[in-house]
């Protein structure tokens, strides 16, 4: 592929101290980012672990995954900076690339002058997906940390938001966070896929949480070109 896209479901740090009252708080040696390099291009950090080990470690994580090649999205050290668009120029085509979460806690969320994640706050989306076609952008894709864990189908939410951003501007969307995969439809004709379900994630031993897609798109200035899913499959 051109770009090869992905969700970071942790800090990747040296840093930090596990957030109380979360039953699972993550954090990766930063010596697996090795494992990253040269395999993908782009990563969200848009998700409800990014801020397990806190501030200090979200933004060593940020600064690690920039070292190590790959550009972070979706997060920053402020708000302004956690919703501005990861852009992506290839064969004269411009992307802006967008990720937000809304899976708890809100905590993890960027404020005007600290770090966190984007959250999807419908009103901020709808203004950063015109933000981004006002800049230039030929084609605008959200990617959404989302939904229910362990959910075949998406809830009426995410099929609300769905709709609200390709009625803002989106060209499609794409989404993730409930270990599952959830399916795909058509709205207005653009393509939403709601959730890829698992890629590399340990601790899951139902059939359909060890079962995950890779998405590979062909885009153009119209849009979705095609498009087709890969089943990715783990085991021990």
């Amino acid at each position: 592929a051109d770009v090869r896209i992905g969700n970071l479901e942790c800090p990747v740090a040296a840093s930090g101290t596990p957030l109380p009252n979360k039953i699972y708080s993550f954090r990766a040696d930063p010596a697996t980012l090795r494992v990253l390099q040269g395999r993908f291009d782009a990563l969200s950090v848009a998700n409800n672990h990014a801020g397990d080990q806190g501030s200090a470690a979200f933004v060593e994580t940020l600064e690690r995954v920039r070292a190590a090649g790959i550009a972070p999205f979706g997060g920053g050290r402020d708000l302004r900076e956690a919703h501005r668009p990861l852009w992506i120029e290839r064969a004269g085509l411009r992307i802006a690339l967008l990720a937000y979460n809304e899976y708890k806690p809100r905590a993890f969320e960027a404020g005007p002058d600290w770090p966190g994640i984007a959250w999807s706050e419908d009103s901020q989306v709808k203004s950063d997906i015109r933000a981004a076609r006002a800049a230039g952008a030929d084609l605008v894709i959200p990617f959404m940390h989302w939904g229910w864990e362990r959910e075949p189908a998406p809830t009426e939410r995410q099929r609300q938001l769905a709709r609200l951003m390709i009625a803002a501007g989106a060209d499609l969307v794409v989404g993730g966070h409930p270990h599952v995969t959830q399916g795909a439809e058509y709205y207005r004709g653009k393509l939403v896929v709601y959730s890829l379900g698992n890629f590399v994630f340990d601790g899951f031993d139902a059939p359909a949480e060890k079962r995950g897609w890779l998405l590979r798109l062909t885009l153009d200035r119209r849009g979705l070109v095609a498009w087709e899913t890969v089943v990715a499959q783990m085991d021990a």
